[in-house]
């Protein structure tokens, strides 16, 4: 459906492109015969065709004149004219009146344009009728089968018809070529918008019905015929976002998001108005910027999205962008090939953190073996403390993020099997192996027993000589 900008803006064009001189022949004298050798029964007929010639300038009134004719004169030699004249007077009337245009329009394509209306100056009437049809046509809100076929017809016999129309024999004394061939020019473009909003016609009632499969079929077949419609590729992406919302299968969803964000981006890179529908492009920008930074998490890979969206109307096959959590996931996967000590705390301390921690911890957590695979060991981290200082029986130990300017608090304490035979240091990074035995949550607190010889990098130093008092001797 044409906005009522693109109404104003054809008007326009086509007053300008039709140079609009008369619009139909002048009233001929009573029995005077015509080019056509057509001439009017009598006065009568004579004086309301003359009247209606005048109040041209108020449709309303040039109708009601009209009909007083038709009532009048059924048979007359000039009834094509008058329906021509219907059609003109519906087709400035306000509001519009697009179903009358087409239904006048419609019996004088159901004839022979070039034997009714012959000439240069019959030409001028055979181009109004076929473009006032096709544009009216598009203009209609929920057009039926029967219609959409006699628009896109139009349409067509009106690109056919211009370049026969457009040649310098036709050509008014008054108009430079330049204007004459941007007036051509105009007609066709026009045409081409009209059969484009013809083609999206049956794609945007099934979208306002919600029948989504049938839109996507629709707006597809749209695409292919009009690839450069952006119109056709956002309205394609909003029927794939409405079966993403119900499908059940997450991989379906997200082929189907995927390719409809492909849409959006496309219809924002080669027209953000959609062909003037939208009066801010900004918004369809942004929104197909949103869209794709929501989906996969980021902007990243945005700019090479919009190149290839530009270049072709539809993805191609196996096309897919990586969802936020897809992204998120190999990200992980990544950390944790890098850092499998530190992944493997992380883990584990996001579940016991959890309001289910405790359960968790006992569940599954408490009396397992943690120990890495082909002799590394599970865990890593900085010694904070240990208790007591020399020969210590537990150590404290804190896990630091990955380039971590500070030692954050202790939150897992290893308990030895043995004391060690001196001091160890703090602030050097141990690993270890170790079995889950309590947890506290506030404070956070992990205990977990090891051997002395399953913790790697535990430096230590002799611890000094127990200090020997004297003897007091007895008075």
């Amino acid at each position: 459906m044409l906005s009522s900008n693109d109404w104003k803006r054809a008007a326009a064009a086509v007053a300008g492109a039709l140079l609009l001189t008369c619009a139909y022949a002048q009233a001929p004298a009573a029995g005077q015969a015509t080019e056509k050798k057509k001439q009017v029964k009598d006065q009568g007929e004579f004086e309301i065709y003359n009247q209606a010639i005048k109040d041209a300038a108020s449709p309303q009134k040039e109708v009601q004149d009209l009909d007083t004719w038709s009532q009048k004169y059924p048979n007359s030699d000039f009834k094509d004219d008058r329906l021509y004249m219907y059609m003109q007077a519906y087709s400035i009337m306000q509001p519009p009146q697009p179903q009358k245009v087409i239904d006048y329009g419609q019996q004088l394509m159901a004839k022979d344009l070039n034997t009714i209306f012959p000439g240069s100056a019959g030409g001028r009437n055979i181009l109004t009728v076929l473009f006032q049809v096709a544009w009216n046509v598009a203009a209609l809100p929920n057009p039926t089968p029967d219609q959409l076929a006699l628009g896109e017809k139009a349409a067509h016999q009106l690109l056919d018809f211009a370049p026969k129309y457009f040649v310098a024999a036709n050509k008014p004394a008054a108009t430079s070529q330049a204007d004459w061939d941007k007036a051509r020019d105009d007609i066709e473009k026009r045409a081409q918008t009209a059969l484009t909003a013809i083609a999206l016609a049956p794609a945007n009632q099934a979208l306002a019905t919600k029948n989504y499969p049938a839109a996507e079929a629709a707006f597809t077949k749209a695409l292919n015929e009009y690839p450069q419609s952006a119109a056709a590729a956002y309205g394609l992406g909003r029927a794939l976002v409405g079966q993403a919302a119900s499908a059940t299968d997450p991989d379906k969803a997200a082929d189907l998001n995927s390719r409809a964000i492909y849409e959006f981006v496309r219809a924002s890179v080669i027209d953000p108005t959609l062909g003037g529908r939208v009066a801010n492009p900004k918004e369809i920008t942004d929104y197909a910027s949103n869209v794709y930074t929501k989906f996969h998490g980021s902007a990243d890979g945005l700019d090479q999205l919009q190149q290839q969206a530009k270049a072709s109307p539809l993805p191609p096959q196996g096309f897919a962008i990586e969802t936020s959590a897809a992204v998120a996931a190999k990200k992980q996967k990544e950390f944790a090939e890098k850092n499998p000590q530190l992944a493997l705390w992380m883990g584990i301390k996001s579940q016991l953190a959890d309001t289910n921690g405790q359960q968790y911890f006992d569940g599954q957590l408490k009396d397992a073996d943690v120990s890495g695979q082909n002799g590394a060991k599970a865990l890593k981290g900085t010694l904070v403390e240990a208790k007591p200082a020399c020969r210590s029986k537990e150590l404290l130990v804190a896990i630091p993020e990955p380039n971590a300017t500070t030692v954050p608090p202790p939150e897992i304490t290893l308990v030895l099997d043995a004391p060690l035979t001196g001091k160890p240091e703090t602030g050097q990074a141990i690993e270890w192996n170790g079995v889950p035995k309590s947890f506290t949550k506030d404070p956070f607190m992990l205990t977990m027993e090891t051997e002395k010889d399953k913790i790697e990098g535990l430096k230590t130093t002799p611890c000094a000589p127990p200090v020997r008092r004297s003897p007091t001797k007895k008075k």
